[in-house]
């Protein structure tokens, strides 16, 4: 019987846990925690971001931070666009007469 040596792969670096809490974060913010999920998000996107460069190679999860970064951003903009909205509707006196008639429950 002859003995074949044991090929090692390097193993992957770890993952950075910010990258990943950005990513998290990013998605309720488009779901359960509108704003400030994404804002969360964003801002542990960027750190997570800074910490891998600074890792020299010995930390993974670049793309998940830049999937939390682009997520968050998105979820950002659409609250913008949605106050826009309400804002130009509240102008043109659609949103005083949507709420004017709550006034009149009995």
């Amino acid at each position: 019987m002859s003995e074949q040596p044991y090929s090692y792969q390097p193993s992957a670096p770890p993952t950075n846990g910010l990258a990943i809490g950005s990513l998290i974060a990013s998605i309720l913010g488009l779901t359960f925690v509108p704003t400030i999920g994404s804002i969360i998000g964003v801002i542990l996107g960027y750190m997570a971001k800074r910490q891998i460069a600074e890792s020299g190679g010995t930390m993974g999860g670049e793309g998940l931070a830049k999937a939390g970064i682009i997520i968050g951003w998105i979820g950002i903009g659409l609250t913008v666009l949605a106050i826009c909205l309400w804002v130009a509707l509240f102008a043109l006196g659609l949103g005083g007469s949507m709420c004017a008639g709550l006034g009149n429950i009995q």
